[in-house]
């Protein structure tokens, strides 16, 4: 009887034993599943905010950005053939070659940022309607640019730049005004500060010939 008392109770004891380990083996497997749901949910928020931040509309462009730049690509394409005029005349005052070049270098690579914000907008890189540009320069007042030399010359190219800027300066302050693209703008603005202060510079130059 003591044996038999013995023997139940060492089986009694493994029992409790046994049952305790497939507690904690069962709260281990609890937690352990648990936590990968905690970093799901945690991997699902991230994803959820990247996917917003994606899906956010970038700045669009209006009209007027379009008709910005449009009209300045062409524009600024004839003052680089108006510099480039100059450039290839002999004897120029280095003040005037200065100005050219300055021009040149300052609106050649804004053509190239134009035509690729066209090409990304979706927009065709003219106009249609055939709107006038303020301050462009006609055949026939190039023809008279290339033919001339000397102080003439000068003058000439003063006198077309001068009116040339004007009218780049009005277009850019409607697009300041107007526009939506920030680059847009700050290009627009950029031009206002830049050929109003060439303006003036061109002015003293001309009074001084």
């Amino acid at each position: 009887m003591k044996r038999y008392s013995a023997v139940s109770a060492a089986v009694l004891a493994t029992a409790l034993l046994l049952t305790g380990c497939g507690q904690d083996t069962a709260d281990d497997n609890a937690a352990g599943t648990a936590q990968p749901t905690a970093g799901s949910t945690s991997q699902g928020t991230d994803l959820g905010m990247h996917g917003s931040s994606s899906a956010a509309p970038a700045e669009e462009h209006n009209s007027a950005d379009a008709m910005f730049a449009q009209m300045m690509i062409p524009h600024h394409e004839q003052a680089v053939e108006m510099s480039d005029m100059m450039l290839a005349k002999d004897g120029l005052d280095p003040q005037i070659s200065q100005l050219a070049e300055d021009i040149k270098s300052a609106q050649a690579p804004e053509i190239e940022k134009m035509t690729g914000w066209l090409k990304a907008w979706g927009e065709p890189m003219e106009m249609s309607g055939g709107h006038g540009m303020p301050g462009m320069m006609s055949e026939e007042d190039l023809a008279k640019l290339e033919a001339a030399q000397g102080d003439e010359a000068s003058r000439l190219f003063l006198t077309q730049m001068i009116e040339h800027h004007e009218g780049a300066v009005e277009m850019a302050e409607e697009e300041a005004a107007n526009g939506s693209d920030p680059e847009a703008v700050a290009l627009a603005e950029s031009v206002v500060e830049t050929q109003t202060a060439e303006i003036k510079k061109m002015q003293e130059l001309l009074a001084d010939l």
